[in-house]
């Protein structure tokens, strides 16, 4: 008995060790061709890149040292047997390697098929990107930015050969307002997205919280649920984005956030020098990055600032002070059309004075507020004040990011109509203005 039992465990284990060394030669094999197939196509991209000269010149397992716009040493990556090449990005010279170069290709191309609204095909090249090299988003950028300041300095020097050495005040100032834009949009830009729609599956579908039930939306076609999303605003549109996967890659369609830039972005909210082409250009051709990030007004509702201050009160007994804590609010109501109504009030009283209109206009990320005419609200007419007040506020977003509900008081000047003199205001007793939104009133025409 105990014989058999030693046999059967005998074959048993010269079983196990056959199939053990099978599956090790297999594994063995597969690895080889996938370095062999890695390696060709890393060759086949700098062949595209390199001289023909210089192929010969290359070892077949080299690791090379990548040096930033500084001079500075930075980690490259090798694969076993693919040769490298060096990666300079100083004088606007830039040769990626071989695999990134091929990686920020595959995502330069899945950014052209986002803003097509190809949105399937850009996930495919999102996921196809982000597996030869994670960190393709950062070189992408920094691939973009380099373009862009290669393609100023050309601009320049063909500039420099047509203008002669005296400037116009005219230029100086557009270049003042170029290098202001430049330094306001270094914000970090929010480089997660991407990699987070790399990680969803290559088929979405709405999910039914009920297993056993079944979900009527995935019956619409995509063209109809993005028409439908388009009549929404900003903030249904986001909480629908939050249901899943589908909805959030439905909702970062491209059309949708064109509309709202289009809407938004234009005279007074900018200059009548500047296009919207030119502030989504800014952002990489974002949409939805330029509604967030550029600074707006928004029109549906009204700014609103709480203020107080401390004002001595009378007393019969010499041994008591009396204070009284005063109360008043400013209120500012923007108008897509350049005016806006400005209105000082105390609770207790119904306001006779303290209202005015006047005109509006975005420059950069301050609003100018100029010509506020006091009226009477007893004969509905402009009084005959001979000043002007000129308000400067400046818009933020502090609480969440894009909502542009905060305006910071900057400036506050009189201006006398008659001899134009200009006298500054204090401000220390104002405060913010924090918008309230009013639900019947549209915030774009």
């Amino acid at each position: 008995m105990s014989t058999s039992i030693r046999a059967t465990t005998e074959e048993e284990s010269a079983e196990l060790i056959k199939f053990r060394e099978e599956w090790k030669h297999e594994v063995r094999r597969r690895r080889e061709e996938q370095q062999a197939q890695e390696a060709s196509t890393a060759i086949s991209n700098q062949q595209n890149i390199l001289p023909p000269e210089s192929h010969t010149r290359l070892p077949t397992n080299h690791r090379t040292t990548v040096l930033d716009g500084e001079g500075k040493p930075q980690p490259a990556r090798s694969v076993a047997g693919v040769p490298q090449q060096s990666v300079h990005t100083s004088h606007g010279h830039s040769q990626l390697s071989g695999l990134l170069t091929n990686a920020v290709e595959i995502y330069r191309s899945a950014v052209h098929q986002e803003q097509e609204s190809n949105l399937d095909e850009a996930l495919r090249l999102y996921r196809k990107a982000f597996r030869l090299n994670p960190d393709v988003d950062r070189a992408y950028f920094k691939e973009q930015e380099r373009l862009q300041q290669l393609g100023r300095s050309k601009a320049g020097a063909g500039d420099r050969k047509t203008v002669s050495a005296g400037r116009t005040a005219g230029a100086e100032a557009r270049e003042a307002h170029v290098t202001r834009a430049e330094a306001r949009d270094k914000v970090p830009s929010t480089l997660f997205l991407p990699s987070l729609l790399a990680a969803f599956p290559e088929i979405l579908t709405f999910e039914p919280e009920d297993e056993r039930g079944g979900v009527p939306i995935n019956m619409i076609p995509e063209e109809s649920l993005l028409y439908i999303l388009r009549s929404l605003d900003t903030t249904t549109l986001e909480r629908f984005a939050t249901v899943s996967r589908k909805a959030r890659v439905l909702s970062l369609d491209s059309s949708i956030w064109r509309d709202f830039v289009y809407m938004a972005y234009k005279p007074p909210q900018i200059p009548e020098t500047e296009t919207v082409e030119t502030i989504v250009d800014r952002y990489n051709a974002n949409y939805r990055r330029t509604y967030i990030e550029h600074p707006r007004l928004r029109l549906d509702g009204v700014y609103i600032a709480v203020c107080h201050y401390v004002r001595r009160g009378l007393s019969e007994n010499a041994w008591i002070n009396i204070s009284h804590l005063i109360t008043y609010h400013r209120y500012l109501r923007f108008y897509p059309d350049g005016r806006v109504l400005s209105l000082l009030a105390n609770e207790e009283y119904q306001p006779s004075h303290g209202f005015y209109i006047g005109d509006w206009r975005m420059e950069g990320s301050v609003v100018q507020i100029s010509n506020l005419c006091e009226m009477h609200t007893s004969v509905n007419a402009a009084s005959t004040h001979s000043h002007n007040h000129i308000p400067q506020p400046r818009p933020s977003a502090p609480s969440r990011f894009g909502r542009w509900n905060k305006l910071d008081l900057v400036s506050y000047e009189s201006v006398n109509i008659e001899d134009g003199e200009v006298v500054p205001l204090p401000l220390k007793h104002e405060r913010p203005f924090w918008f309230s939104k009013v639900t019947s009133w549209q915030g774009y025409c």
